[in-house]
């Protein structure tokens, strides 16, 4: 019984083999022409062939992932959702621009792009608080609210005070009940004249509980109820008042 073998060697530069049959018997070579179209590995098992195709891959390449559909039609979802957003922001500006050149003078929107409509509003509302501002201060009924304010102020700075109200630089009154006092005061404005006084009274031992603040042109009234701590050293309206006028002294000098 003649024995059998096959060799197989491969070519490092093509995807194919040369096929060698060896017969011991005659001790001959038999060479095979390859077949690159159609390429198998032959083998023997139990006396009988089996062939399987070879699968062999390129080196040095690698498959690509392909998006999936769902994907796709997520970004495209989101694109065509952002620019329905941007369709109607735009829509949204242009009515409101319209708006507000409707209700300004023909002279404030000379031209009708953006930036000028823009400005002519700017300069209208600039306007209309100046005459506010005006009209508030000629109006009587606010030059009553300054009288009706003070019942019996410690300081005046209008003749029309009470008799007894010595004259300063604000109109000042204090009055109290327990530990607790009000005090009034009409004064001119001034930079951080407020934050100044409640950081003044603090420190004397007087606890801010509520305030009210009423502006009139150029004249603020500030009215406060405080609480008046043991460590006060004020225990009279008067001297109440008093501190709280020098105070304002030093503000308004700019020594505070």
């Amino acid at each position: 019984m003649a024995l059998e073998g096959i060799i197989v060697q491969q070519d490092p530069f093509h995807y194919a083999y040369t096929d060698y049959s060896y017969n011991v018997t005659h001790h001959t070579f038999e060479e095979e022409k390859p077949n690159p179209q159609n390429l198998h590995i032959y083998g023997s098992n139990s006396g009988g062939y089996w062939d399987s195709p070879a699968v062999i891959s390129p080196p040095g390449k690698r498959r690509r992932r392909v998006k999936s559909t769902k994907n796709k039609e997520e970004m495209e979802s989101q694109r065509m959702t952002h620019i329905a957003m941007e369709r109607n922001r735009r829509k949204q500006m242009n009515d409101y621009l319209a708006i507000l050149r409707s209700i300004m003078p023909p002279s404030y929107t000379q031209r009708g792009d953006q930036a000028s409509i823009v400005g002519g509003a700017i300069n209208f509302v600039k306007e209309l608080k100046q005459l506010q501002q005006n009209l508030e201060a000629n109006n009587p009924a606010n030059q009553n609210l300054f009288s009706n304010f003070f019942t019996f102020p410690q300081y005046s700075t209008r003749p029309s005070a009470a008799v007894d109200a010595v004259a300063g630089i604000a109109d000042i009154e204090v009055t109290m009940a327990d530990c607790h006092a009000n005090i009034k005061v009409s004064t001119k404005r001034h930079p951080k004249q407020l934050l100044k006084l409640v950081s003044t009274f603090q420190s004397i031992g007087l606890t801010i509980l509520h305030l009210n603040i009423t502006t009139v042109d150029q004249t603020v009234l500030y009215s406060f109820s405080v609480k008046v701590e043991v460590e006060c050293q004020l225990t009279t309206i008067n001297e109440m008042a008093t501190t709280v006028h020098d105070i304002l002294g030093m503000i308004q000098e700019g020594n505070l």
